[in-house]
């Protein structure tokens, strides 16, 4: 079978297609049949040597997909084959097929494409880890969607307009602010343009927001922590303007530079909180991914939300696709058909 074997670290063109071996499932393991992949961005950081939670090279990247259950192993007695569903991992997407254990098989939603389908788990649960587990988001809540033309936060601002929340959303260009209006932001963002404290500061009368989604890190993050009110809640999902060059000793004290960092006394004073999310621990610990992925299912069926998928490329495309998300000129979700 075809997959992307990951020998090397390196650019886009590292990409690969390569002919592997097909495994049948063990006790307690299903194969899928993978029809499309969902990108995200740690597999860039992944492709590039510098994602934590990657395994020893060489290894298919790949964190979520849709597809067919092809094969069941012994112990499998809740799951059938030609059951469509949808995969989450750390790895191993990027393929024709794949063998993982039941833990990490979700059921896909009938009335999505294929297409929505790998756009939806990783994107949304994310989003919804950070609002409301973390965040205890509130209807009465002011909100602010960093990047929120992204996967993540076209999801957050469904998430959070459906609960009935006023929401401020940043981006970097005119298409992505009318994207994030038809999805119900209140208040788009051009940050290239437009100063979001001052911006923030303007609509609400001189105070800030309640909840805010930080996904880029840097000066953007101390900026965003500026209009955290009193008893406010940020959560950091990712550091996007990160750019370490393990080669280059002046990036890395940029890097450090630009990691998220807050003082106690400062958050004290205002009682606020700041937390940090990253749903690989969900892997291991079945019984709450469970307890999370039904309430957020109910919640998207309740509401008739589903994923932007922003672009659609061909297996053989990966290194473009690859391409268009590091240029951070995308919007929605990148999926790549097989």
């Amino acid at each position: 079978m075809k997959a992307y074997v990951l020998k090397k670290v390196g650019g886009p063109d590292v990409l690969k297609i390569s002919s592997v071996a097909s495994s049948s499932p063990g006790t307690n393991e299903v194969q899928v049949q993978i029809e499309t992949i969902g990108l995200n961005y740690a597999e860039i950081q992944s492709r590039k040597g510098l994602y934590g939670w990657a395994p020893k090279r060489p290894y298919i990247p790949g964190m979520e997909a849709y597809g067919k259950i092809r094969a069941i192993g012994d112990g499998v007695t809740d799951l059938q084959v030609g059951t469509q569903v949808i995969v989450v991992g750390q790895f191993g997407c990027y393929t024709e097929e794949i063998v993982v254990p039941v833990n990490q098989i979700l059921p896909a939603f009938k009335n999505f494409t294929p297409a929505e389908n790998a756009a939806f788990a990783v994107q949304f649960m994310t989003a919804w880890v950070a609002l409301f587990e973390i965040c205890r988001i509130r209807a009465t809540d002011r909100v602010l969607i960093q990047a929120a033309a992204g996967g993540v936060g076209t999801a957050a601002v469904q998430l959070a307009k459906a609960l009935g929340c006023e929401v401020f959303g940043t981006a970097s260009k005119d298409s992505k602010l009318d994207l994030i209006s038809r999805l119900g932001v209140d208040h788009s963002i051009n940050y290239h343009t437009d100063d979001f404290v001052a911006v923030i500061r303007e609509k609400t009368g001189g105070e800030g927001v309640d909840v805010i989604l930080e996904v880029v890190g840097g000066e953007v993050f101390r900026k965003s922590m500026e209009v955290l009110n009193p008893f406010g809640r940020l959560v950091v999902i990712g550091f996007a303007s990160l750019n370490l060059n393990k080669l280059n000793p002046l990036s890395w004290w940029e890097t450090w530079k630009d990691i998220p960092r807050v003082k106690i006394d400062a958050m004290a004073t205002a009682s606020q909180v700041v937390g940090a999310s990253h749903l690989g621990y969900l892997l291991k610990d079945t019984k709450r991914m469970m307890r999370i992925w039904t309430d957020l299912s109910l919640f998207t069926l309740e509401h008739g939300l589903k994923p932007v998928v922003g672009h659609e490329f061909k297996f053989e495309e990966m290194a473009e696709a690859h391409k268009l998300m590091e240029s951070r000129n995308s919007h929605g979700k990148i999926v790549v058909h097989i």
